[in-house]
This record gives structure tokens, sequence and C-alpha cells, in this order.
């Protein structure tokens, strides 16, 4: 049997089932919620057997790039299961408010001041690394950028309208995305000619078409990364920066969140000649630093699945897990 795509896998979990994890949030709050939520993460940990495999596979070649060779056990992967599961909370803290800017440690801050004064539109590249929800707090805090974020998944678009409705003030505009066509990229194009962000991961291949990848090096090993990300930010003709949200502690133990901007380039350009070279060196860039940071914070890749597989022998057809 072919190993499905992400895309593919079942999404385990409902609206119906957020509502009562939000309202069981407001009720409890984050440690009476985890009392419930415990045995349910247990239960998932036990019955995801691709989820599970692909922690171990991952954890395994994280520690072997940080020269740990300690085996991993099922421990270290359940402890993955409850930073995954722990980021939901995270997410709900970004949306009520909850995060104080003190509690945010950025990276590189004047560079976003910059296209704030500017007022210049920009692509951030980001990924399934730490949580980007969080840097949604960004536009609580300066209400002239609207961030529109391109999302691939229905889960991900119905948790977002649930936490849009508990705070419909942020400027943040969700697009489910399912190519990245033409008719997007002139949409797209327009928000940033407006000063507006654009985020877009990339580390996710093509929901719909096998084989439009670029192989590169992540953690020591060669993985398939989707060429649109990149592409349309060189169509967008803008400012392009990767982006890292990360769960960390102060000295003095409080948890804080440390946002990263890194300045990748003013625009990107693709020569005809030497479009596959360039594009092939702007990919493993990318992929340098996503493992840069994979290394460093392990226990926060919330990429459920074999991120090496090869990307033309996965099938895109079934819809759900066995």
């Amino acid at each position: 049997m072919a190993v499905k795509h992400w895309s593919k896998m079942q999404e385990r979990g409902n609206r119906l089932g957020m509502q009562i994890l939000l309202v069981c949030y407001r009720v409890f709050g984050r440690k009476g919620l985890w009392l419930v939520l415990f045995p349910v993460v247990f239960y998932l940990f036990l019955t995801g057997k691709t989820a599970r495999q692909a922690s171990h596979a991952f954890l395994t070649q994280a520690r072997k790039v940080n020269g740990n060779s300690k085996a991993v056990t099922w421990r270290d992967s359940f402890r993955h299961f409850r930073c995954f599961a722990d980021s939901a909370f995270d997410k709900i803290d970004a949306w009520l408010g909850r995060i104080q800017q003190h509690n945010i440690l950025y990276t590189n801050e004047v560079l976003f001041k910059q296209l704030d004064e500017q007022q210049q539109g920009a692509i951030f590249i980001g990924s399934h690394l730490g949580n980007l929800e969080v840097c949604r707090a960004l536009s609580q805090h300066r209400n002239s950028k609207t961030i529109n974020v391109l999302v691939f998944t229905h889960h991900a678009v119905e948790f977002n309208k649930l936490l849009k409705s508990i705070n419909p003030d942020v400027a943040v505009n969700l697009i489910q995305v399912t190519d990245l066509g033409p008719d997007m990229a002139i949409m797209l194009k327009e928000k940033v000619e407006q000063g507006e962000i654009v985020v877009i991961v990339g580390d996710r291949t093509s929901t719909t078409t096998a084989g439009r990848v670029i192989e590169a090096d992540f953690l020591g090993k060669p993985a398939p990364f989707s060429q649109g990300p990149f592409i349309l930010a060189a169509l967008l003709d803008c400012p392009v920066f990767h982006l890292f949200c990360l769960k960390d502690k102060k000295p003095n133990g409080e948890t804080c969140y440390r946002v990263i901007f890194e300045k990748y380039a003013d625009k990107l350009v693709l020569p005809r000649k030497t479009r596959q070279q360039t594009l092939q060196q702007i990919v493993s860039d990318y992929a340098q630093r996503l493992s840069f940071y994979a290394a460093a914070y392990p226990y926060q890749w919330f990429n459920f699945y074999d991120f090496w597989q090869n990307d033309e022998q996965v099938s895109r057809s079934q819809n759900k897990e066995n």
C-alpha cells in the first residue's frame, strides 16, 4: 500500500471538540484542562501509529545531528505529542491577548519596524516548527499591518475560525489554499502592494501535485520541499523573510516566545537561464535555517509524518490514516 501524503492523513478532531476545548480552557484554566486532556492525548498517542513512528524518526535524526547517541524512547515521543497539544493552548492565549509583550522576545525586531515605517509589504516564510499563531500577537500591537496567513487544511481553517470568533479585532486574514495558481498570486500581489504581510509555510509539499519539489538537506538527510512558496515569493517582488516563533524560558524560568525575523532578500529573482539552480540555492538556504532551529527545539517540530519521504511515491488519493 502506498504511503499517504501529509494532506491526506485523517485530521483527528472536529469543530465541536475544539469548542469544548475552548470552553473548558476558559472555565478550568490551563492546568485544570490538562487533567482532562492528558488521557485524550495518551489515547491519540497509542492509536496514532503513523504519527508516533514519525516522531521517533524525527527525534532520532535530531539527536544524531546534535551528537546525542541516546536512543529515543516512547516517553520522548509522548513528550513530543504533549508539546503539540500544549501548543493549542498557546494559540488560544495568543488570540485572547494573554501573551503580553514582555513575554515575546524579538530577534531583529528592527526589521519589522522598518517595514511598518515604510508601509512596505513583505512575505514571511514560516514552518510547522514552533507556533506561528503567537506571531499574530504582532497584529494586535501593530495595527497598521494586516497579516494574511495561507493555510492548507480544513482543520486549520476551522480552528482559526473558532479563535477569530473570540477575538475578531485581530488584523489577520486566513486564506485557504489548495493550489498556488495565477489568481492567488495576483490577489496576494495586490495585498503586498498595499503594504500587507503574506505568511506561508515552506515545509509542506503540494497538496495536489506530486514532484513539484526540490530536495535539500534537512538534519543530514535529503528532504522534499515544495517549490511553490519560493516561486510565489519571487512573483510578489517584495522583501522576503524567514520567520520562526519558538517557545522558551527566560533565565528566571518564566515562559517566553522567541519571534525570529531573518531577512533573506530584498526580493527573489529567478533568472531564466539559471532558474533551477537559483531555486535550489534558495530552498537549501531555507532548509538550513529550518534545520538549525529544529535541532535546537526538536519537541516543537509539529510535522507528524515522514518528512523525508519521496514526494512522487506518496499517495494523494487516500483520505484516512490506517
